[in-house]
């Protein structure tokens, strides 16, 4: 079944320490246009998403904005070791005392002094991580929102173009119905004309059989009437297939078209151009969608 190029996708978590919403939204495109709309302290991800939006929607034009907020606003950085720093001045004022000493900078200097502060860039490496973990989840779980509403969006797709597809076939075999009676109202009409001149004027046989002949053969459509049918066939085919067929069924619409214009220019009948200007507004109907065909 094929899948639409357009889609929504929204998805999010809440805890104690953070709140985390992702959204996604997608339009047709050739190739996979990603737009990222992320939070400063995860910039540097921006290749890591982008393989997990091509793993999942693989191409299309590609909206993922990330909301991500902190709820401990009031933590600090480093941790102080109280009790360390303690014995530090406590050490360092009986020393003071001892030599009787400024003490006006004691506190700066226990303070400063080996691992009474402790940095915690480990530690928030750590919870980078595993906050870029839920993050992950969050944004894979939008991206395959996103993908399932492609498919629901696809099989709406797949009835309309089955149903144009439909409306060609039934005006091709309207125009086949009539194929025969066109063609024995242009014999019916070369007999005519050329009746009196035949009369009136001397030629030569065999040159004129095969100027009939050439002229029929520039007014037949029977190998087009054949190989447009093989096309919409094959359309069908193509539009029942897994995989992505956008593209494929771009190209046979193109081929569709060629046949139906040389029907048009060939038939030189009233009755047939009707059934040709109906496939024609139905193939355009067809391009416009298949553009959005996966």
């Amino acid at each position: 079944m094929i899948k639409s190029m357009t889609g929504f996708g929204r998805a999010g978590m809440e805890d104690d320490s953070r709140t985390i919403q992702a959204e996604v939204k997608t339009l047709n495109s050739k190739f996979l246009d990603l737009s990222l709309k992320l939070p400063r302290q995860f910039s540097e991800k921006e290749h890591e998403i982008r393989n997990l939006v091509q793993g999942i929607l693989e191409r299309g034009k590609v909206n993922l904005a990330l909301d991500f907020i902190p709820k401990k606003s009031n933590q600090i950085p480093v941790t102080i070791n109280e009790e360390l720093f303690q014995a530090y001045f406590e050490k360092y004022q009986n020393l003071a005392n001892s030599v009787v000493a400024e003490k006006s900078e004691l506190f700066k200097l226990a303070l400063q002094s080996p691992s009474v502060i402790v940095n915690m860039a480990s530690d928030e490496a750590t919870e980078a991580e595993e906050e870029w973990e839920l993050i992950q989840k969050v944004i894979i779980e939008a991206l395959q929102k996103c993908d399932q509403f492609r498919k629901d969006e696809g099989e709406s797709l797949f009835e309309k173009l089955k149903e144009n597809i439909q409306v060609i076939e039934s005006a091709l075999q309207q125009v086949k119905a009539i194929e025969g009676q066109r063609k024995d109202r242009i014999k019916n009409r070369i007999r005519s004309n050329f009746q009196d001149w035949i009369e009136e004027n001397d030629f030569d046989q065999n040159r004129f059989e095969q100027e009939l002949i050439y002229y029929f053969e520039k007014l037949d459509i029977t190998e087009e009437l054949v190989r447009l049918e093989t096309h919409l066939n094959y359309f069908i085919k193509v539009l029942n297939e897994e995989t992505q067929q956008g593209k494929k069924l771009g190209f046979i619409s193109q081929e569709i078209g060629r046949e139906i214009n040389t029907i048009g220019s060939k038939a030189n009948d009233a009755g047939m151009q009707k059934w040709v200007i109906l496939m024609k507004d139905e193939l355009e109907k067809i391009k416009e969608q298949t553009l959005n065909v996966l």
